[in-house]
Order: C-alpha cells, then structure tokens, then sequence
C-alpha cells in the first residue's frame, strides 16, 4: 500500500494536463454525457448527496453518471440508486488515479464539498468542474472552471449540493428510491426491537452513559427489545451502557448492506449525528439523532428528506457553537463547533440534550408508525 502523500501526488500528476487544457481551451455548457461526481467523504456526508444525484438523473436522463466513494461503501451504491455506477478510490492505493483516469474523460464534474476533491475530477480528464466559491486556499480551487454561491440563508447540505446542478430541485425521497442492497446473513434481531447506536467520529457527539441507560430501559418498558451497535474497536462504549450484556450487541460487525437490513426491521434507531442516522433515513427508519457540536439545520433531513420519519435534536443555544463554515468555506448562518477534546474537555452541546427530549420524539414516532400500519 502507498501513502496518502504519495497517491495524493500521483492523482496531481494525473490531473496537470487537464488542468492546463481546461484553461486553454474551456469547455462549452453542452448537454454533458459523462457526468462525475467528486468527492471522498465520511459516510454520512457521501449519503446525504443523495438530492444532487437525484437531480442529475432527472436533469440528464440519459447521461452515465459516476460517483467516486470509499471503496467500503460500495455495497451500498451495488443497486444503482438514480442509476449512478459508484467508483471506489482508496487513498492508499498507487492504482487507484491511473484507474480513475481510465474511466474518463467525463464532460462534467461537480464537486459538492471540499474543493480539494476539483483534482479528482481533473485527474478523471473532466472537461467542466463546477464547484462551491469560498475556499481561500488556491492550491485546492485551481481546476475548478465554475464556481457557485453557497446558499445565503439556512439549507441542508443534501440541498444544497444539489444547487450545483441548474434547474428544480429534486422530488423528495420516498422509501424505494435508493433499492436495498444485498447482504449476508447475520444473527438477526427478533421483532419488535429497537436499534441504539452508540459510537460517532468525535468523543464531542457521545451522550453521556446514564443517558443512553435510561434511553434503553424506557424502550425495553415499552416492550421493545433494545439492539445495542457501534463501530469496530468502540466496544468500551457498550460495556459502560450495557455492563451485565443484556442486550444484542453488534461491535463492529456488520457491514454496511448489514446495518440497512438490521435498520431496515427496527421500530426506531436512537444515535449520535453520524452516519448511521443517514443510512436510516435511506431504510425508512424512524430516527432521533442527537446533536452535539453538529448543526441539525446543516446536516439534518432538509427538504429531499422531508416526508422520511426523522428528527434532529440539539440544543441551539450554546454560545461556543460559533464556527461558521462548510467544508472549509465561510457559511455566516452555520452554527457548528469541530474543537477537539484538547480544546474543550466539556462538550455542553450534546450534555444539554435531555433524556426527555428523546423520550418524547421517540414516543411520537412510535405512535406515528403505529398509525401508519393497516
């Protein structure tokens, strides 16, 4: 395996004689036949593009449309959500921009987040790269050949990445638009039961343990059994809520086509903002995510997600939620904070969410759902 640093320079190798050509010769706003989308996000933020690839399937039915993705989450993109072919890019694999350069040219590229992502595409041999204004650092907006505003008032990221793509936004997402992938086999849950997911990317997004207990006897009060989950090497997260192991657990091993089935069967998932929240929205899950330094306005449901069973918790008054960006553009109405524990060795945001908030949008969706069935 290759370093980051030194597939990073390959793919810039690979990108330089597009970059030149493109400025040489600027491509044209022609109806495009090859379209890439560029970008190597976490999993929650690569499902959440969910509206753009929507909207390019709408706006260029008969277009080829790619997606570069982390290669894990490539089973999930095995049934072609809006017809989209996902390519995996490893960054650790020297392969990985002489293939990605092998599936190109594309006549359009857009770049829904991190501008870094620009050489992807111009590695790919794109033509036309559209991108999001904002980014101070040039090194990272160089291929870019058009830039676009970020939204001036409060919108979800799914939304508005989808505004990179002239034209109506999307319809919005109704449970079957992206088709269930395949899986293997696992031990699987017996109804009813309820998923609690326990680990995120940032220790500033775990709820505290006694939370998470009294989450878990209420739904077992209410004749549910609790399914307890997390990411592989969290397990300490499981033995501190579930010290006498009580419930099913699953510590990391299920993978991602896996998790949909598990969400897919479950009455409510409780967890953190992570990725697996997304996932749940893509299943029909109802879902109470809980929100610490994260901003559910930015990265919660939005307009796409609109009529999936969802909410986003968080307490909006927390004075060091101050930092205003996306992706490392300027985003005045954001209300973010990504200090590390070094900085802050008292996340107040996810503390200041209540058992009874959770409590009682658990209890509404419940209901909801129970309404719903003949």
């Amino acid at each position: 395996m290759a370093s980051r640093g030194q597939v990073r320079a390959l793919t810039v190798l690979r990108a330089l004689p597009t970059v030149l050509r493109n400025r040489i010769a600027p491509a044209g706003h022609d109806t495009p036949q090859r379209i890439l989308i560029a970008q190597l996000l976490l999993l929650g933020d690569t499902l959440m593009l969910a509206p753009l690839i929507a909207k390019l399937r709408a706006r260029y039915p008969a277009a080829q449309i790619v997606l570069t993705c982390p290669p894990a989450f490539l089973p999930l993109f095995a049934t072609r959500p809006w017809g989209v072919e996902a390519l995996g890019f490893d960054l650790r694999d020297a392969a990985a921009p002489s293939r990605l350069r092998a599936h190109g040219p594309f006549d359009l590229a857009v770049v829904p987040a991190d501008n870094r992502f620009s050489w992807l595409a111009a590695a790919a041999g794109a033509r036309r790269i559209v991108a999001f204004a904002g980014d101070a650092r040039w090194r990272k907006n160089l291929p870019v050949t058009e830039f676009r505003p970020l939204p001036s008032a409060p919108t979800a990221f799914g939304d508005f990445a989808a505004t990179l793509v002239d034209g109506d936004p999307p319809p919005p997402y109704r449970i079957g638009d992206w088709p269930a992938p395949a899986a293997q086999t696992f031990d699987h849950p017996a109804d009813p039961y309820a998923v609690i997911h326990l680990g995120a990317s940032s220790p500033h997004k775990l709820w505290p343990v006694e939370r998470w207990r009294e989450a878990m006897a209420w739904l077992q009060a209410q004749g549910l059994s609790v399914v307890l989950a997390c990411g592989r090497g969290e397990d300490k997260l499981m033995n501190e809520v579930d010290p006498t192991q009580q419930c099913l657990r699953y510590a990391g091993t299920l993978d991602l086509a896996q998790y949909w089935v598990l969400l897919a069967g479950a009455r409510v998932l409780l967890c953190p903002d992570t990725g697996i929240a997304h996932l749940a929205r893509l299943a029909g899950t109802p879902t109470v995510a809980l929100f610490g330094p994260g901003s559910p306005v930015l990265f919660g449901a939005g307009g796409f997600w609109r009529h999936m069973p969802y909410v986003g918790l968080w307490e909006s008054d927390i004075p060091c939620r101050d930092q205003q960006a996306v992706f490392e553009k300027p985003l005045t109405w954001a209300r973010q904070c990504w200090r590390t524990p070094a900085q802050c060795g008292n996340p107040k945001c996810i503390r200041a969410v209540s058992f009874d908030a959770a409590r009682i949008n658990i209890e509404t969706l419940l209901e909801n759902r129970r309404r719903a069935q003949p």
